[in-house]
């Protein structure tokens, strides 16, 4: 689990109703269900509406990751591909035949497969480039999926907020009713605005450091097979991987 976002999220909910509390409110007050489903419920159909249902049900999945993060091993890896270029400078490439049998990544499994079928550096390149470009596509749109829900959001609860002032006009000869009709209409506000930046945003952005971390893996990969199709040297193939892992 990655605990600083666990953190951060009760840093921003305990700082929120934290001054509440001391400027004397209740945080009952800040529970409103007409106002939730006003804003929740329209930022979701939104969504929807906007993204195709691949993108859609990726970009729920994905969510996941900001709480248990996917690993992501570029060092090892490097080491990984290094041991093969040895393997295959000294025993030819059909000895590493029997190490797809320890791979489970499909990514990782496909680009050997190709290596020890014979494929030329360009054939291997041609191929996997194509996959990773799929996958970083599908991604990215996942992650926008976020972004478009932290831009309806806001608006939704200023949406909200007319309606319970509407609500508030139609209520003027009930005194007793005015209150819940403002109520909603100022925590529809808060929870488009608040749910934007404490929650949609900051998803967004770790889903595109992950994201962009899994490419660089995915394109080190690349770059390490096609040095072993090549027979480079595994210390010139050490050395070049290890631009891609980070200091």
């Amino acid at each position: 689990m990655d605990k600083l976002s666990l953190f951060g999220l009760l840093v921003a909910v305990t700082g929120i109703l934290g001054g509440q509390l001391l400027e004397g409110g209740s945080v009952d007050v800040l529970v409103q269900m007409a106002a939730f489903l006003i804003v929740f419920g329209g930022t979701i159909g939104a969504v929807m509406l906007q993204h195709p249902i691949k993108v859609f049900m990726t970009g729920i999945r994905m969510a996941g990751w900001v709480f248990y993060t996917p690993q992501i091993d570029t060092q090892k890896l490097a080491y990984q591909i290094t041991a093969w270029g040895s393997v295959a400078r000294r025993d030819g490439i059909l000895a590493l035949e029997a190490q797809l049998k320890n791979i489970e990544d499909p990514f990782v499994h496909k680009g050997l497969q190709m290596l020890v079928d014979g494929n030329s550096a360009e054939k291997i390149r041609e191929v996997m480039d194509i996959d990773l470009q799929t996958y970083e596509t599908l991604r990215w749109q996942a992650a926008r999926v976020w972004e478009s829900a932290a831009g309806y959001s806001p608006t939704i609860g200023i949406l909200g907020a007319v309606l319970g002032l509407v609500h508030v006009m139609q209520s003027l000869a009930e005194p007793a009713k005015l209150g819940a009709g403002i109520a909603v209409a100022f925590i529809a506000t808060i929870y488009g605005v608040g749910s934007a930046n404490l929650v949609f945003l900051p998803i967004a952005g770790k889903l595109k450091i992950l994201i962009a971390q899994q490419v660089n893996m995915r394109e080190m990969l690349i770059d390490g097979l096609c040095m072993v199709a090549n027979a480079e040297n595994p210390r010139f193939i050490e050395n070049k991987l290890r631009g891609y892992i980070e200091s």
